[in-house]
């Protein structure tokens, strides 16, 4: 974890990430192993279904990652009850598919191989089987119209090489395919069958052996739109017939189930007449013929079903290698269910048996839905890049319940602001939501959830900063639009809030005794949001009741209560909303940065900027909410705005690639007085962040020339460049400043880069001798397995003084990768 050499080891520890789902189906796949694998941005995230909580994040792709594969994957798991390692393949929108091991012994990942050449564009889906133990094959297919089919021979001892040898590439035309399956033929070793189907409508049918190629066999039509999913079962017995059956999905909004048997291999050379070809197509593989025959059409969803898969077998002997099939389909749609289909008893005809679903009215419909191994719980991901967990509780009868899942961005993680005494950890995003995470105190412990989703709005949010000093929790957020809007914290949040950490006392922040708001409500146009009184929320369920229903506003109204455990995303979407007390009109363009004073007394705002008329930088009195000031002194763009830990100075740094000071004083009569003490070329680039040192008036620069310079204001007039630090690799776009030892002046400074990598740094300044110089040097280096894996916005510790008893210290990070993460670090 530390770097080598003689400077001192760090021990950093994930705390917490948070993320959301790519929106693009084929991305989920539940593995033997029982994790969940999913593309969040050019990471591949892994979650732990058990303690709702994201293991860990994988580094390697340079595009979206579309769709994970586990190999084995849930369908296997019978297989792979002694397996020591396990794989994934990741494939992304360059074309580019990756396999990772993960050892179960010590839970860790590897990157074992790219796949060579293969796509020209990106990859649509991937399906794997296990032939045996140590030996795979895996189709992917992808938007240039090429599928091509793998086999790999996995390693026998840990570490090992894997074998990938490429059987066939298939040329499919102008039309891509977009879901395949692969299965074993029944009834002879050695053959398999590749179903794939796309945007002509029809399922084409390849059958191969497992040296040679694939040759096209028959095609099945049917479907009237495009084929989303497909999925063989493995092999089921019945009246001495082995058939294969082959459920398939389609935009159609119809799910068909196809039989696959094989006939007897001594009349298929005479009786090849018409009568036989009724049923369904014939096609020769080895020395069997095959027929497939459509055996029921389900119809029940209302939009497109993106995806069908059988319910994984369970093994029915003691030794687990005679497996049993279950007849069980389970369906995901854009009309925001998932049902699971059997057939009826008696009359063997499929039915609906149960259905689950969203009804918040902001969910778009399911990508995708995957069985758990044990096929006792289910998982969709959503159009809101979120997760739905039902899990059946019923020991007699289904009862399928919701469970808690990890929740995040879908989008870009703009900017985090922490809480005062780090209550909990508030971020933005251009997902155009603010969401809160906090520590939730549950029988497993304490773990981070988000508990809030204080703003939903119509446009991508930049920026925010959570108000310090006492009276009520109150933020500013700025979005791709001219005004910054305030919000207040509810009732019904500082509640829940005190449910997520009892043992924290209610600390004396002169919270308002008499608080008469208990939720929010949006506006029809998702652009502010009005707030819901205590008393007013009585009448509201009268009026409700016998209101016509067309109504323009077709918004439900919010129902905010106290959670007394971490929410899952049906509570988050909509009833966790803060009314929007203020907006603070002045810029002439899109919100770019904020910040806020120590005190609770000033807000800092500048705006997107192309000239100097547009790039003053506004000061707000919280409160009153009046402009107290505008300043003069950038061109361009300011990046980032911040106050000096006495309130004395207002540092910015801006893509002008100066840096300005400004002296903030607040005279006897309230009033505030603020001039420009300094304004300076800094950096031969962009300047993207600044941070000032807790102790003292010196503060850090980062760029994007890859160098940090670490400042000193003097006197109050004049700047001094104490040192620069050795060129980094990549960009500097991130930076914050810890205080450790007022005495030494020693502080952490940690440095986000564009690459995603993290770095802390040991920096201690000889006061104010006249030969003051500064030591700096490297504290820890972050596993990049642990950091994000493009560019880091935003750093914050989480207080701005370590504590004198504490030896930990908690960081919090957020970056271009959809991911909010929470670091420990060791000091």
């Amino acid at each position: 974890m530390g770097f080598n050499g003689g400077e001192m080891a760090a021990e950093v520890e994930r705390v917490f990430v948070g993320a959301g789902c790519n929106r693009i189906v084929n991305n989920v796949s539940w593995g033997a192993c029982d994790l969940l694998s999913f593309g969040t941005q050019n990471a591949v995230a892994i979650f732990c279904p058990k303690t709702a909580q994201i293991v860990t994040t994988l580094p390697g792709h340079n595009a979206y990652v579309n769709c994970t594969q586990w190999l084995p994957n849930s369908k296997f798991a019978f297989k792979a009850k002694n397996l020591e390692r396990h794989y994934l393949l990741s494939g992304d929108a360059d074309g580019t598919i990756l396999l990772w091991e993960l050892s179960l012994v010590d839970n860790k990942w590897r990157n074992v191989l790219q796949v060579p050449e293969t796509h020209k564009k990106g990859v649509t889906c991937i399906s794997a089987i296990m032939v045996s133990d140590s030996d795979a094959m895996f189709a992917s297919s992808s938007s240039d119209g090429v599928v091509s089919v793998w086999e790999i021979v996995l390693p026998s001892v840990s570490g090992g090489e894997c074998k990938l040898s490429c059987l066939d590439t298939i040329f499919v035309g102008r039309k891509p395919m977009v879901a395949l399956s692969l299965v074993e033929l029944p009834g002879q070793n050695g053959h398999l069958a590749l179903a794939m189907g796309g945007l002509d409508n029809k399922i084409h049918i390849y059958s191969g052996e497992r040296i040679g190629k694939f040759v096209h066999a028959c095609e099945l039509k049917g479907h009237t739109d495009w084929i989303r999913s497909l999925d063989f079962s493995l092999p089921l017995h019945e009246n001495n017939e082995t058939y294969t059956l082959l459920v398939s999905s389609s935009q159609d909004k119809g799910i068909r189930i196809w039989k696959m048997a094989s006939l007897q291999a001594n009349n298929t050379t005479e009786e090849n007449t018409l009568s036989s070809y009724i049923k369904g197509p014939i096609f020769l593989s080895g020395s069997f013929s095959y027929q497939i025959s459509l055996e029921s059409l389900l119809i029940g969803h209302e939009d497109w079903v993106y995806s069908v898969e059988w319910q994984p077998p369970q093994s029915s002997s003691a030794q687990g290698f005679e497996c049993y099939q279950p007849q069980i389909i389970l369906s995901a749609s854009m009309d925001k269910t998932m049902m699971i289909w059997q057939p009826e008893k008696t009359s063997g005809i499929w039915m609906n048996m149960v259905t689950v679903g969203e009804l918040s009215h902001c969910a778009l419909g399911f990508y995708s839905g995957s069985w758990s191994p044990s096929g006792s719980s289910i998982l969709a991901h959503g159009y809101g890049g979120s997760f739905h967990h039902w899990r059946n509780v019923g020991t007699d009868f289904d009862d399928w319940k919701p469970q808690k899942v990890p929740s995040g961005h879908f989008a870009s993680v703009s900017d985090i602001s922490w809480a005062r005494d780090g209550a909990y950890l508030l971020s933005v995003s251009h997902d155009q939501t603010s969401r809160v995470f906090t520590t939730w105190c549950g029988e497993e412990g304490e773990a981070w959830h988000e508990i809030a989703r204080p703003q939903v709005h119509g446009h991508d949010i930049n920026c925010v900063t959570v108000i310090r000093g006492n009276g009520n929790h109150r933020f500013v957020s700025g979005a791709d639009e001219k005004v910054a809007r305030v919000f207040e914290a509810t009732l019904s949040f500082l509640n829940t809030l005190s449910h997520a950490n009892p043992h924290k006392s209610k600390q004396a922040y002169d919270l308002p005794s008499n608080m008469q708001i208990l939720g929010a409500n949006m506006s029809a146009l998702g652009l502010s949001q009005k707030p819901i009184y205590v008393q007013a929320s009585a009448e509201s369920k009268e009026r409700n009741n016998s209101e016509g229903i067309d109504t323009l506003e077709t918004i439900p109204e919010a129902v905010p209560v106290a959670l007394t455990e971490a929410p899952i995303e049906e509570q988050l979407a909509w009833h966790t909303l803060w009314p929007e007390s203020h907006k603070l009109y002045g810029h002439g363009n899109e919100l770019f940065s904020l910040c806020s004073d120590y005190e609770g007394k000033l807000v800092a705002s500048s705006c997107k900027a192309q000239s100097a008329s547009v790039a003053d930088i506004w000061l707000w009195e919280i409160g009153s909410w009046k402009a107290v000031g505008r300043l003069h002194s950038h061109t361009l763009t300011v990046t980032q705005l911040e106050f000096s830990h006495d309130n004395a100075y207002l540092l910015s740094v801006s893509r002008d690639r100066n840096f300005s000071i400004f002296a903030i004083k607040h005279t006897e009569t309230e009033e505030i007085e603020h001039g420009l003490v300094i304004r300076q070329e800094a950096h031969k680039r962009i300047i993207w962040a600044c941070s000032w040192n807790p102790f003292a008036h010196q503060f850090a620069t980062g760029s994007r020339d890859k160098t940090v310079k670490i400042w000193e204001l003097e006197n109050g007039s004049s700047v001094k460049l104490l040192t620069t630090l050795p060129t980094f690799k990549s960009s500097v776009t991130a930076l914050s400043w810890l205080g450790i030892d007022t005495q030494k002046n020693h502080g952490l400074l940690a440095i986000g880069m564009e690459s995603g990598l993290i770095e802390v740094w040991s920096i201690i300044s000889n006061g104010k001798s006249e030969n003051s110089g500064v030591n700096a040097s490297p504290f820890v280096r972050f596993d990049p397995y642990m950091c994000h894996v493009s560019s880091v916005h935003r750093l914050r510790w989480r207080s701005a003084e370590k504590s004198g008893d504490s030896s930990k210290v908690q960081l919090a990070s957020c970056g271009d990768d959809h991911c909010v993460r929470i670091f420990q670090v060791l000091v």
